[in-house]
C-alpha cells in the first residue's frame, strides 16, 4: 500500500516515513506543494498525509486542487494549526481527517489504518482464503494455522492479493500500490518477491495458491485457471 507524505520539515518527514515503512507501507515523500501536486497527477496513492505550511503551494491550495481533480484519495492533514476553525476549514476543503502537531506516532498509525481500511472497504481485521489467513493489524500471515516468516514486501503482496481475491493484479498495479518511486517498470523486483512468496506458500501449504496469468498478472481465487 503506497502513501505520500507531504511535509517540508525534513526531520519530521523522514521520521514519519520511516515509522510507516516499519508498519509495512510503501512511502514516498515530498517537501513542496507544487511538486506534490505534480506527483499526484501521475501517481496513485492509498493515502496522502498533508502538511498545510508548504513552499511552492500551500497545503490548503493543494488540497483544493486535488479535490477538483478527484475525490477518492483520502487525505490526512498534519498541521500545527490547531484552532477549531482551522480543522473545520480543512475538513470542509475535502480532508478526511485532521491531526494537530505535535502528535503521538501511535495516534498517527491508528488514523492511517482507519483511512486505508476505508479505502479498501475492509471491515474485517483478518483476510481469509482457503487455508491462508492474514491478520492486517498484527501483519502476520498464517498457513494451516501456522505463522509464516514473510518479509515486509512479501506480506504487502499477500495482503493486496487477498484484498482483491479473484481479480488479476498486474505488475504495474503492484508497482503503483506497493512500491515506492525508486522502482521503475523495468525492475525485476516484483517478480523476485512474488517468486519468493509463492515458494514459501508452496512449502507451507503443499500447493501454490497464487496463479500467474501470462501477460496479465497474478491472482488468488477466482476459480480454475
Amino acid at each position: 500500500m503506497r502513501l505520500l507524505v507531504v511535509e517540508d520539515e525534513p526531520a519530521l518527514c523522514q521520521s514519519i516515513a520511516e515509522g510507516l515503512r516499519l508498519d509495512g507501507y510503501e512511502v514516498d515523500t515530498c517537501g513542496d506543494g507544487q511538486e506534490a501536486l505534480e506527483l499526484c497527477c501521475v501517481e496513485r496513492f492509498a493515502l496522502i498525509l498533508l502538511d498545510l505550511s508548504l513552499p511552492g503551494l500551500d497545503g490548503m491550495e493543494l488540497l483544493c486542487h486535488l479535490r477538483a481533480e478527484e475525490a477518492e484519495t483520502p487525505v490526512l492533514i498534519l498541521s500545527a494549526r490547531g484552532q477549531l476553525q482551522d480543522k473545520v476549514d480543512g475538513l470542509d476543503a475535502g480532508a478526511n481527517d485532521y491531526l494537530t502537531k505535535p502528535f503521538h506516532f501511535e495516534e498517527l498509525e491508528a488514523r492511517v489504518r482507519s483511512l486505508t481500511r476505508r479505502k479498501f472497504v475492509q471491515e474485517d481485521v483478518c483476510l481469509l482464503y482457503g487455508e491462508i489467513s492474514f491478520d492486517t493489524k498484527a501483519r502476520i500471515a498464517y498457513a494451516k494455522g501456522q505463522a509464516m516468516a514473510l518479509t515486509r514486501k512479501e506480506s504487502a503482496l499477500l495482503e493486496y492479493l487477498l484484498l482483491h481475491q479473484g481479480r488479476v493484479i498486474s505488475q504495474e498495479e503492484m508497482m503503483e500500490q506497493l512500491w515506492d518511486g525508486s522502482v521503475n517498470c523495468f525492475s525485476n523486483s516484483i517478480r523476485v518477491h512474488i517468486s519468493s512468496l509463492r515458494k514459501k506458500l508452496r512449502t507451507a501449504l503443499g500447493y501454490d495458491p497464487i496463479r500467474n496469468k501470462v501477460g496479465q498478472g497474478y491472482l488468488i481465487g477466482g476459480g480454475p485457471a
